[in-house]
């Protein structure tokens, strides 16, 4: 359970007992978000949940009005499913994957005072034995709206400022491949200079959940990411980079911000600095 991992944010997930005791009784019940795509919704989900598939959905230019712009899009996705600030959510994938750590991080980006990750996703809900429905009902939509946390997001300037800097690191979540320039997936491959490589697949236990705490801990420390230093992660469309945000998250870090534009930004801009580590 995700209590016993030892995490100095244990509130941040969920188990699926722990999930199953709200549905079985009113009032307490939160929000249920399935991030999972349309057809493996339609296949079976966790009774009540809406469904709400972010994926693909993504920015490339951090500046000012296009952030401002996107971030209204997605605060309105959120609020057509009933998001409100009164219920407590819950978002869930096939396991603790990028689906529903990048809802997570949005939400949290937006202010939400209650989110939780399925800790497993859907596989640990069914080797649970819980049941699944292929039943659904249109959501109510709110009218809610966030406010914008301001430390828990990066735009390319803040990047560009902490490059360098003892008090920050930046965390490339990506493969190897990718972390190396063999893999190219914007105008130029390779990473931000100076930058920690730890892909996010090793945040994750076999069965797909986090793992605990402790060699968390051991392995961010090994690399030099640690908590008095602010923390930057990024990916190639901040989907992996806020995976790691939230492994941070649990570990306690007081300060980690997503790369909102990532790699895609980056490596497509000309006049920011990269650089192509060695294998």
């Amino acid at each position: 359970m995700p209590q016993m991992k030892g995490n100095a944010n244990p509130g941040l997930l969920t188990s699926a007992e722990e999930l199953s005791r709200p549905l079985r009784q009113e009032p307490g019940r939160p929000l249920i978000l399935d991030l999972r795509p349309a057809d493996a919704y339609a296949a079976g989900h966790i009774p009540g949940a809406q469904h709400l598939d972010l994926f693909g959905v993504s920015l490339i230019d951090t500046d000012p009005a296009p952030l401002k712009a996107f971030m209204w899009m997605i605060e309105h996705l959120f609020a057509t499913r009933g998001v409100e600030a009164s219920t407590p959510v819950v978002v869930y994938d096939d396991q603790s994957g990028i689906r529903a750590a990048r809802a997570f991080w949005f939400l949290e980006y937006f202010g939400h005072p209650s989110i939780r990750v399925l800790d497993g996703g859907f596989g640990a809900w069914t080797r649970g034995g819980f049941p699944a429905t292929r039943d659904a009902a249109p959501a109510t939509a709110s009218e809610w709206t966030g406010s914008r946390e301001a430390g828990a997001i990066a735009t390319w300037r803040e990047v560009q400022a902490a490059i360098g800097q003892p008090g920050a690191v930046i965390l490339d979540t990506r493969t190897d491949g990718e972390h190396c320039g063999t893999t190219v997936r914007a105008a130029r491959g390779g990473a931000i200079p100076g930058a920690v490589h730890i892909e996010w697949t090793r945040n994750l236990g076999p069965d797909g959940a986090f793992k605990p705490a402790a060699e968390l801990k051991q392995m961010y420390d090994d690399a030099g990411v640690t908590p008095d230093r602010e923390v930057i992660t990024y990916c190639q469309g901040a989907y992996r980079a806020a995976h790691s945000y939230l492994a941070l998250r649990l570990l306690g870090f007081p300060k980690v911000r997503n790369y909102v534009g990532s790699w895609k930004e980056w490596g497509d801009r000309l006049d920011l600095p990269i650089e192509v580590p060695a294998r």
